[in-house]
């Protein structure tokens, strides 16, 4: 009995020190690679900044130096405060450190103000906040990924996200710092089994919900997840109900409660309908499509001579507006929503009474990432950068799943393409290239290595191959063939064609997850058991 207990002694103590080894290195190989990646962040500050840039900065300024009551109704600028209220809290707490680096930049009338140190302050923000996606990835990794080499692969495929890049370090928004705080969401309540993990999943995504309302296209999941996996699972249903419900009513009274006298000026920026259909580069989904067929078929008709054109350039003139259709009907709001709605329906319905998927946190990501999926492509006026919505938490199945690999590796290189024409200046053009290549090229080596196997059908991998093509000629060969001509034609091929690719992964992703294709290495492994 003693040799047997020791013995069990003993094997419990070497797991126990496997695991705080594999624990370490864990930690070791996301701080390398924080690291690494944020050297090359540092390389970009002296980039091309776009003008999301002087809009954080006049948010700085009008948060720092006017009252709460007009934070919300300030014309000044034509930069105006239209995140949700807890943002422009964020804003204003970064004001407070602002103010010691360059005070200037906090004047509200001060536009288009970029010094040196205001740009630093502001870079580096972005860089600093890197840390709560770095904490997301950590966090999620842990608990999704199923083995060290899975967990090293997400770790660096997250971390050197070429589209973050893109976004955050060269055209300036805070992405990565929102999309860790998604991360964190889906990581606590994906923990089923541990009702304070819920509570922390839900204030964590009614936080996210109320520093950008972008969140919105996938709160549905959350919902419906948590009320089947969380209030219907314990006998306590109402009482875990109101609990959460306690949770998102706080966040929001703390967050919109100082604004409650102008509730209709704050909802009004926050959904602008009058911005139109699209934005001023459309974003490659399902309207990109309908445009091109609307502009194909109104070219040949004019040809013809059966439609007689008054207008130029029509949703191709890059400017944010009202947009009118010459041949197709002109969608509304409430048509693009009712395609939202009708699109998120069928996965919603099957995470919330199919008992192998209410069940399955993996598919809770997919329902997620599908969601995000359709409202990227049907939505109203959607920005380019959603699209990293649903490649970010999709990224942590496609170490683990050669189906979640496989469509990964489509939807990131078309959809990270897509992101590439928000980088106009020409001096910008290797660097675009090579950030596309890289991260394209290793996702297909290093997924495809991992799986053994070749992850792509030959047509797929044609598609793929064409799209660094498509930036070349985007960048390059247009103005040596055309010159001045149709200027707006390269980025309006790149929307199209990226839409393609995007809307056949989530046709596909769909399909897969409808079917329950997707945990194949579950059953692999079975099998291998038996």
């Amino acid at each position: 009995m003693n040799i047997t207990s020791d013995k069990t002694i003993s094997a419990l103590k070497r797991k126990e020190i496997n695991f705080l080894s594999e624990k370490w290195n864990g930690n070791r190989i996301i701080f390398r690679i924080f690291l690494l990646v944020t050297c090359f962040k540092v390389l970009l500050i002296p980039t091309y900044r776009s003008t999301d840039f002087e809009v954080h900065r006049n948010w700085l300024a009008i948060t720092h130096s006017l009252p709460i009551k007009e934070w919300y109704v300030n014309v000044k600028s034509q930069w105006t405060l239209d995140y949700p209220p807890l943002f422009a809290w964020f804003e204003y707490f970064l004001s407070h450190v602002a103010k010691y680096v360059d005070p200037e930049m906090l004047r509200v009338e001060n536009l288009d103000y970029a010094s040196s140190n205001t740009i630093f302050f502001q870079r580096g923000s972005v860089i600093v906040l890197d840390l709560v996606y770095a904490y997301g990835v950590k966090e999620i990794g842990k608990v999704f990924c199923t083995s060290f080499h899975n967990y090293t692969i997400f770790v660096i495929l997250s971390l050197c996200n070429m589209g973050l890049l893109v976004v955050d370090h060269i055209h300036f928004q805070y992405n990565g710092f929102l999309l860790g705080i998604l991360l964190l969401a889906i990581t606590k309540v994906s923990k089923v089994n541990k009702q304070t993990s819920a509570l922390q999943g839900t204030l964590w995504f009614a936080l996210l919900l109320n520093l950008k309302h972008i969140y919105l296209y996938v709160a549905p999941v959350f919902l419906v997840w948590l009320l089947r996996s969380y209030c219907m699972n314990g006998g306590q249903f109402f009482k875990r109900l109101f609990m959460l419900g306690s949770i998102v009513m706080i966040t929001l009274m703390i967050s919109f409660g100082p604004f409650a006298s102008q509730l209709p000026q704050v909802f009004s920026r926050l959904f602008p309908l009058k911005r139109g259909l699209v934005h001023a580069y459309w974003a490659a989904n399902a309207w990109a499509l309908y445009i091109g067929v609307d502009k194909a078929i109104s070219i040949i008709l004019k040809r013809l001579g059966w439609l007689k054109v008054t207008k130029s350039a029509v949703m191709t003139g890059g400017l944010v507006q009202e947009q009118s259709f010459l041949v197709l009907p002109t969608p509304t709001p409430l048509i693009t929503f009712s395609l939202t709605l009708f699109a998120i329906l069928p996965a919603l319905y099957y995470l919330l009474f199919k008992k192998d998927y209410n069940t399955n946190s993996k598919q809770f990501i997919r329902c997620l990432t599908l969601c995000a999926l359709s409202s990227f492509v049907f939505g109203w006026h959607v920005h380019e950068k959603a699209i990293l919505t649903a490649i970010v938490p999709l990224c942590v199945l496609a170490v683990i799943d050669r189906n979640d690999a496989r469509i990964f590796l489509i939807l990131s290189s078309a959809g990270h393409t897509a992101l590439l024409p928000l980088l106009y200046p020409s001096n910008l053009t290797p660097l675009k290239i090579l950030l596309l290549l890289v991260y394209m090229i290793a996702s297909i080596l290093v997924l495809t290595r991992n799986f053994k196997q070749h992850l792509l059908y030959s047509y797929e991998y044609i598609y793929v191959i064409v799209l660094p093509a498509l930036t070349i000629y985007e960048t390059i060969l247009h103005k040596l063939i055309l010159g001045d001509k149709l200027p707006f034609l390269p980025t309006a091929i790149t929307s199209v064609y990226c839409a393609i690719g995007i809307i056949y992964s989530w046709i596909v992703y769909y399909y897969m997850f409808l079917q329950n294709q997707n945990d194949f290495m579950t059953n692999d492994q079975k099998e291998k058991k038996q």
